[in-house]
């Protein structure tokens, strides 16, 4: 047999090469990783790029406000502290209205009409109802899909549960943060019903009613009380067929309103048309808030309201912290079952039962 025929020899011969280094260094990688982790307990870290404008840290700044953690509240409430001194210097506006309103697309048509006009929009949400039903406003933020994506604006989803107190003083807390990334308008959506209509008054500027027309009683289904908030009422979903029936709405509520007492801020209450479908009536809109402003500043009620809020929510933030604090005790989560049964036995007063539990967790 031939040499060249030798089937025993391998056709293909391979030749050792250079030892080829590891694709990842990962000592480098470990330390970059404790920089970062470092950097995410720093509290400039976040104020730093806060004042700086990035979206990216903002959110995660929020997300420690929002954390249960107690070393996230920590850095949070020091992210915050180095923030205040840069906030104050948006206009703040609450809106609410019953459901099938329209709000989420009122937003997103008001928003878009807004950062045209060189505005940065934050907008927020308070939804206490989030603990029960999951919410809606991750729904909204993906229906606002034209303002999600503007680069003037800023949706932030509410806490996923909590109470209404404690998902308040998160939005509270947002404003802030939003405020010193240099948002000059703040919108916040009452999610949830009821109360929360109460919290979002509480830390606004302006307040602003959606109603629909033709919807059957027009002045039904609407608490007398929220009427009284609101610094103008607009009648949404005014286009088509629907325009006559929200001419006569406008009618109906603009004579509502000569019913309730006067302002202290001296405004009294508009009541206007739009459509979000169409951007009818949103340059009115805006105008009449601009007027408010300008009023309210002259009288120095716009100041005023600020103060009051700013303590009002001192207040709220002790109610809040002493009642998280109570119920995480240790020695009362062990005798509050007892307690629970007593109670609903008819063996112990509620009351007494009450004054007897604050007396263990003060050591009396």
């Amino acid at each position: 047999m031939s040499e060249g025929n030798d089937k025993t020899k391998p056709t293909l011969i391979v030749n050792e090469g250079i030892e080829q280094p590891h694709t990842l260094n990962t000592e480098s990688i470990n330390q970059y990783r404790k920089k970062k982790i470092v950097r995410l307990n720093e509290p400039d870290y976040y104020i730093d790029g806060i004042l700086a404008g990035d979206i990216t840290i903002l959110s995660k700044a929020i997300t420690l406000i929002e954390s249960s953690l107690s070393k996230h509240r920590e850095t949070g409430q020091k992210v915050i502290d180095g923030c205040i001194g840069h906030s104050g210097n948006s206009l703040r506006i609450g809106i609410t209205g019953v459901p099938g309103v329209g709000k989420s697309s009122f937003i997103e048509t008001f928003g878009t009409y807004l950062t045209k006009n060189g505005n940065k929009v934050a907008v927020l949400a308070i939804d206490p109802s989030s603990q029960i039903s999951g919410g809606s406003i991750l729904g909204d933020k993906t229906r606002m899909e034209e303002l999600s994506r503007n680069e003037m604006a800023f949706i932030r989803p509410s806490p996923s549960a909590g109470s209404l107190g404690g998902v308040a003083r998160k939005t509270r807390e947002t404003i802030i943060l939003c405020e010193a990334a240099g948002f000059n308008i703040i919108i916040i959506e009452t999610v949830g019903v009821g109360q929360s209509e109460i919290a979002v008054h509480s830390m606004v500027d302006f307040f602003l009613l959606l109603m629909l027309a033709g919807a059957g009683d027009e002045l039904q289904g609407i608490k007398r009380g929220i009427m009284e908030m609101a610094d103008m009422i607009a009648i949404n979903k005014a286009d088509g067929e629907n325009i006559h029936k929200a001419k006569m709405a406008k009618v109906e509520y603009s004579n509502a309103l000569h019913l309730y007492a006067p302002s202290e801020s001296g405004w009294f209450p508009k009541v206007v048309t739009c459509s979000a479908r169409t951007s009818a009536g949103l340059s009115d809109i805006w105008k009449l808030i601009k007027d408010f402003e300008t009023l309210t500043r002259q009288n120095k009620f716009f100041e005023l309201r600020r103060r009051e809020q700013a303590k009002y929510w001192m207040y709220e933030t002790l109610i809040e912290s002493l009642k998280s604090e109570f119920f995480n005790d240790e020695k009362i989560k062990v005798l509050l079952p007892n307690f629970e049964k007593m109670v609903t036995n008819n063996n112990l007063s509620s009351f007494k039962a009450a004054a007897e539990l604050i007396k263990v967790y003060k050591g009396e």
